[in-house]
Order: C-alpha cells, then structure tokens, then sequence
C-alpha cells in the first residue's frame, strides 16, 4: 500500500503547515538562547531572578511546547479526513504562536495575549477531531 494513494491529495497542505510549526519551534528557541546570553542565565537555569524579560522569553517558548504535543495530535486527527480546513487552522494557531511571542517579549506578560486569536486554530481542530472520531463510531 502507497501512503500516497491511502492519504488525501490534500494532505500535502497539513506536511507545510508541520513544516511551518518547525520554523516556529526552531524561532522561539532560537530566541531563549539569545536571551540566555545576553542577560548571563547559564544551563541548567530555566529562570532568572533578577531579568524578567528572559523570564517572559523562556516562557513563551515553554508555553508552546508545552501544548506543542497535544496540537500535533489533534491536527493530524483533522488533517486525515479535512486537510484543507486543518491547514488553516493549524496556520492560524502557528502564526498565533509568533503574535504570543512577540507580545511576551515586550517584558509586559499581559501583552502575551496578542496570540490570543490562536485558540480559533486551536479548538477549530479539536472539533474536527471530535467530528472524526464521531464519523469513525457511526454517529454520524
């Protein structure tokens, strides 16, 4: 069985948007270690106790992994059967990610809300997801 004839054509669209979460991912950490240079937090250090942006820049990279595993999930569970509308929302919750940072970065923890639009990307593929599972037992 060719994985190219069991997955939609679409699919191609969910691998970019992967692909665009890596250079997200790949961004953030990028930036955690600038900051651990600039302001002197050495390894093992998760946290500073005198620089609050480093706090706040550590933080939006943590922040997103720690979520990074169950996005994944959800958005492959979307993707198999609607990859298209997976796409966008899975680019709106990475993009998301980049407005969150940035705002975090200010130093200002308030202003991490700028990637508040986000959550749409985010629970758009939880309920997809759920759509899936609900097709898969028949439901409808």
């Amino acid at each position: 069985m060719d994985i190219l004839t069991v997955l939609p054509s679409s699919f191609g669209y969910a691998i970019f948007t992967y692909l665009y979460s890596w250079i997200m991912l790949g961004y953030l950490g990028v930036k955690v270690g600038v900051a651990r240079k600039k302001y002197d937090v050495k390894y093992p250090t998760m946290y500073s106790d005198k620089e609050q942006v480093f706090n706040c820049i550590q933080r939006a990279h943590q922040n997103t992994l720690e979520v990074y595993a169950q996005w994944l999930v959800f958005q492959t569970i979307a993707a198999l059967v609607y990859p298209l509308s997976a796409s966008v929302l899975g680019a709106i919750w990475v993009t998301s990610r980049f407005s969150y940072a940035w705002g975090y970065y200010t130093g200002d923890p308030a202003k991490r809300m700028y990637g508040a639009y986000g959550y749409i990307g985010y629970f758009g593929v939880i309920f997809l997801s759920i759509s899936v599972a609900l097709q898969l037992l028949g439901v409808f």
